[in-house]
């Protein structure tokens, strides 16, 4: 095992891992070995294999960490503080609200052990996400969780959601200048959310008077709630939080992907159990927004 050099080629990870040459060629391709192309050909860090090895073991059901990034959502934060303080020192775990399309990207390079996403209306969510997934690679290692269903909407003080469901303000008046709008980053699937529906009424997002951006619906809902901003894009159970108004666009499917050869770990069926619990699912309820009728449903993998 000392022969071999810090980075190597194909030939010498075939010869390492006891592989045939073509299948770490598939593998790497597939994003399933950690790798890095340098000038067009693939070099495999000695130390990341050895890591990739350990982490194969058992399904790694001894590890210690888990780690997720993904879209946002005030009932998975509960759970993961619950988690935490249960662990404490024995286990690290740890959730960053970066929005669908970072996590995702931080899941194929192994940063992270879940991903966390959303990506349009419920109805449209058994195509939707499996589309997405594919655009990333290691995307055939990954099973997609379904979580729970949300409701999505607007985020307004609770005067402003009384006028529009009174009819004293239509909905659409709400893209007008007047009103101070707080997005979220690029990549959010509440922007997805967001975009579909303003383009459904003819706009565009740069229509809208932006104050500013936020990178978690918890400081989306802050700003609105000290008055900085009038309107954001957000699940009702943060609007719920917060004491804000909500106006509803949409039903959602809030759907958890984790990577086969990890699926069984301790901490992560630790969490997806902790999503059937009659606590939580409670608490959800006082929240607002939520469906917990699939909790649990496998809802996609490949073969």
């Amino acid at each position: 095992m000392a022969d071999f050099p810090e980075f190597m080629n194909a030939k010498l990870v075939a010869e390492y891992l006891d592989l045939n040459e073509k299948k770490v060629y598939a593998l790497a391709n597939d994003g399933l070995l950690p790798a890095t192309k340098v000038t067009g050909k693939w070099l495999f860090p000695k130390a990341m294999l050895d890591k990739w090895l350990l982490e194969s073991c058992h399904n790694g059901v001894l590890t210690d960490r888990l780690l997720i990034a993904g879209s946002d959502d005030p009932l998975l934060q509960c759970v993961v503080g619950k988690m935490a303080n249960q662990l404490g020192s024995t286990a690290l775990v740890g959730y960053t609200s970066t929005g669908t399309r970072q996590g995702l990207a931080m899941l194929s390079k192994g940063h992270v052990d879940i991903c966390a996403i959303h990506w349009g209306n419920v109805e449209e969510a058994s195509l939707r996400h499996p589309a997405l997934l594919q655009q990333y690679p290691g995307h055939k290692n990954w099973v997609l969780i379904h979580a729970f269903e949300r409701k999505q909407g607007l985020v307004v003080s609770s005067e402003l959601a009384d006028a529009v469901n009174s009819r004293s303000i239509q909905l659409h008046e709400l893209l007008s200048p007047r009103w101070r709008w707080v997005l979220r980053q690029q990549g959010a699937g509440s922007m997805r959310a967001l975009e579909e529906w303003i383009h459904g009424h003819g706009y565009n997002m740069t229509m809208l008077n932006q104050v500013d951006c936020c990178n978690s619906e918890r400081e989306l809902a802050s700003a609105i709630a000290r008055e900085k901003a009038d309107i954001g894009c957000a699940s009702q159970s943060t609007a719920g939080e917060f004491g804000l108004g909500f106006i509803p666009l949409c039903t959602e499917a809030f759907e958890l992907v984790i990577p086969k050869n990890i699926y069984f770990r301790t901490l992560q069926q630790q969490l997806l159990q902790s999503l059937t619990n009659s606590e939580i699912q409670a608490h959800g309820d006082q929240l607002g927004g939520y469906n917990f009728t699939r909790t649990g449903q496998q809802v996609w993998s490949t073969n």
